[in-house]
């Protein structure tokens, strides 16, 4: 298939195909996105096609920080690509108009940067991953000795990192008394909105003390919560797209029916109409982001870690496994809702058993591998603030420890036949130098890790609720493998 997906063919697609309802020659830009991977084109990407044609002044430019694959893919697309919606049903094809165009920002810096300062610009969202913001996950504070913070703030007019880019853009902005745009994390992160703002503030106030005071007193971080399950795009998903487009989409995204976007409702510069695209604007995220956070996403690393070592490669495969299931809705029920304070009308019972039917969907290809990167990243906000919660309360913390045992056995790098894991974390180093020590003593393991204090804090490696069922399930982990650990597994 030679021809490719772009303008000049939209018409010509299949009449199942959804196409965009407005003239993309007339839309213009009011949004930077940073970090354009398939969780934005899935889900940030869609709510704004959704309203593109009421308010053409919301495009999308998405800048990729890292690799130029996303730009190689889109770029000679015109930045559309297929949004493929899979259920037990079927797939819906849809094809998404609101990226405009694509920046690599290793070698288009000052490009990407004269966007974000351009006045038009009102927005800057974000989907880094937890470790993009170059912070202290245990604390939430700027790490001032990242290597990419350290050449940021030498390297002012040539960054590397989501913070040095916004905090350039922000002084060039207020150079020229241009208030500054709305910044919107859609990350994982605890108080993403907080979170962000205080990285922001200090990388600023390294910087220059009043651009920091710029930034503390002018700077909007409304918090959200955004939830849509996305799983890599595979060349079996390009090649039976292409042949229901009639034309090759180099990368499609794939993703299930329900989503959700939780977002605060501050941003001094003015928004897209999200609203009628579905999105729930509130006063305080933090109710809907613990719950999303705790149930889904913890569940999530629950899941992946075990259902790897238990020798599962999807999600779909591991709660095939009823024995997952019980254990994953006893997490949600008698560890997690504990710890929940939902308003009035929240539905939780609800809302967990989707949760349970979305991780079933065996239509969505969800790789325990894909959710277990960057779990040192991941396990402070996924359940580390819930035991914390638990803890404090006196309350049982069993399939929690065994969640945090599970990423202590996968981050060995070897599973249950000794065959090596790909862990890709940024401590993956550290994580391997641990394991390594530590030999097959669960023990020597467990001590080894909970040692570091970028991932468990300075207190929670002295509670020994905590360290001691850690290191039991880890034990049991190596006695008997995860899918016998989880079969057999009691409250106790």
């Amino acid at each position: 298939m030679s021809d490719r997906l772009n303008n000049d063919n939209l018409a010509d697609l299949p009449g199942r195909v959804q196409r965009p309802v407005y003239d993309r020659r007339f839309i213009r830009t009011g949004i930077v996105h940073l970090g354009v991977g398939a969780f934005h084109r899935a889900h940030q990407a869609v709510y704004t096609d959704d309203v593109l044609a009421q308010d053409p002044h919301w495009g999308i430019v998405a800048a990729s920080l890292r690799s130029p694959d996303t730009y190689d893919a889109l770029q000679p697309q015109d930045g559309l690509y297929t949004l493929a919606v899979r259920s037990q049903a079927g797939e819906a094809l849809r094809i998404i108009g609101s990226i405009r165009r694509v920046i690599v920002a290793p070698r288009e810096s000052e490009d990407l940067l004269e966007v974000m300062a351009d006045p038009q610009t009102r927005i800057v969202t974000l989907t880094v991953t937890e470790k993009g913001y170059c912070h202290d996950p245990a604390t939430g504070a700027l790490n001032e000795a990242h290597p990419d913070i350290v050449h940021d703030l030498a390297y002012l007019r040539t960054p590397k990192s989501a913070p040095g880019f916004i905090i350039e853009a922000l002084r060039r902005r207020h150079l020229k008394g241009v208030p500054p745009f709305t910044v919107l994390t859609c990350d994982n992160l605890p108080s993403n909105g907080r979170t962000v703002k205080r990285v922001l503030t200090r990388f600023a106030e390294l910087v220059d003390p009043e651009l920091g005071r710029f930034v503390a007193d002018e700077l909007s971080c409304p918090s959200t919560m955004v939830d849509r399950i996305v799983p890599a795009t595979t060349d079996q998903d390009r090649e039976r797209i292409g042949e229901a487009l009639g034309v090759a989409d180099a990368w499609p995204v794939v993703t299930e029916p329900f989503t959700q976007w939780v977002i605060e409702d501050r941003f001094p510069q003015g928004r897209p109409a999200w609203e009628k695209a579905g999105a729930e604007f509130v006063s305080d995220v933090e109710p809907y982001e613990h719950m999303k956070l705790r149930l889904l996403n913890g569940s999530h690393s629950t899941l992946a870690y075990l259902g790897y070592l238990a020798g599962y490669e999807t999600v779909a495969d591991t709660m095939a496994d009823e024995a997952f299931v019980r254990l994953i809705r006893g997490l949600m029920d008698e560890e997690i809702t504990p710890t929940l304070h939902m308003p009035a009308g929240a539905d939780l019972e609800s809302y967990k058993s989707a949760l349970i039917e979305r991780f079933k969907n065996p239509a969505l290809k969800h790789r325990t591998w894909q959710i277990a990167m960057d779990g040192s990243q991941k396990l402070p906000q996924r359940l580390l603030g819930t035991i914390r919660d638990r803890l404090r309360n006196g309350a049982p913390i069993g399939r929690l420890a065994l969640g945090v045992a599970a990423w202590m056995r996968y981050v060995t790098g070897l599973d249950e036949k000794g065959a090596p894991i790909d862990v890709r974390d940024p401590m993956a180093a550290r994580l391997r130098e641990v394991a390594d020590q530590a030999g097959q003593s669960a023990e020597n393991l467990a001590r080894g890790l909970f040692a570091i204090r970028e991932i468990f804090g300075d207190d929670l490696p002295g509670d020994s609720r905590l360290t001691g069922a850690a290191t039991a399930h880890l034990a049991r982990l190596y006695e008997a493998g995860a899918r016998r650990t989880v079969a057999e597994f009691k409250v106790g």
